[in-house]
């Protein structure tokens, strides 16, 4: 697959958004790009292993690095929430 450069984290255009349903204090966490998608998963993340979330660890590195598109991170993140027991909520516009 050809590389497609670093991309801007905060872009929004090419990422569906999505709510994480997480304990703690932030209960609700919106992801609407590969920044936050990153911040999820290393800052607001429940725990920092299970087979899923060091994938989407993984390939959100590699979507930032723009070696794969932002969906494919977004649908590591879902897997990532599922294995972990997050309901995750796809926000319509």
């Amino acid at each position: 697959m050809p590389r497609l450069g670093i991309v801007d984290w905060n872009r929004r255009e090419d990422f569906a958004p999505l709510m994480l349903v997480m304990s703690g204090e932030e209960k609700h966490r919106l992801v609407r790009s590969l920044g936050e998608v990153a911040d999820a998963l290393i800052i607001g993340w429940p725990t920092d292993d299970g087979q899923q979330y060091i994938a989407a660890v993984k390939t959100c590195l590699d979507a930032i690095q723009g070696h794969i598109p932002a969906n494919i991170a977004r649908a590591a993140l879902i897997r990532a929430a599922e294995e972990a027991g997050i309901p995750v909520i796809a926000v319509v516009h």
